[in-house]
């Protein structure tokens, strides 16, 4: 089992740092102290970034020391939000926060991951009444065989994972929270998630 960081300690990150704990992993929450975030890093194999996506790229850029050699399991969505306090709009149009982050951290293998659904399914996929989709997106083959692992542990069986290939696929996933508001208008706030059919 793996020592893992999660960053960020709302919805997200309680929600993850719950089920991977009940998987057996030793797990550190760091909130928004700059301290406890760099020394729960520092000491982990693998990181997850559960902050706000419109601020995650200056949190973590400032951990680059700590991160390095890191696996950073990415899964915000940077928008600008709302009145309501919905996606409206996407902070990095023509690229995406994963880019943003492999950029600022070079020495750091980062895979977008899970940021296609309501967070209540990344930890329970298979209560979703249809099957849905976890993908896949970063630089290093080896990272993302750790993290399809991790994948496993939350209830995701190999086949309902699709890995699309370099960071920069991570453009068109991190563009599917523009979905969210309308489906969330629509239909309430019940678990969803995005899901190809084949």
């Amino acid at each position: 089992m793996d020592r893992i960081a999660v960053l960020g300690n709302g919805r997200v990150g309680a929600n993850l740092s719950a089920a991977l704990s009940r998987a057996g992993h030793e797990v550190a929450v760091g909130g928004r102290a700059p301290g406890s975030a760099a020394d729960n890093a520092r000491k982990a194999r693998i990181v997850i970034n559960a902050t706000p996506g419109d601020s995650s790229l200056e949190r973590l850029a400032a951990l680059r020391e700590e991160l390095r050699g890191k696996i950073l399991v990415d899964l915000a969505n940077a928008t600008v939000d709302g009145p309501d306090g919905l996606p409206a709009e996407l902070l990095y149009p023509g690229s995406s926060l994963a880019e943003q982050l492999q950029d600022a951290l070079p020495d750091t293998h980062v895979v977008k991951t899970l940021n296609t659904m309501l967070y209540p399914v990344m930890t329970a996929p298979a209560a979703l009444t249809q099957r849905p989709t976890a993908f896949l997106s970063g630089e290093s083959a080896e990272a993302k065989q750790v993290v399809l692992g991790l994948l496993g542990d939350l209830g995701w069986p190999p086949e309902w994972v699709t890995d699309l290939g370099g960071i920069r696929t991570a453009r068109a996933t991190e563009a599917a929270v523009l979905f969210v508001p309308h489906v969330i208008r629509s239909a309430g706030f019940a678990p969803f998630a995005v899901s190809i059919a084949r």
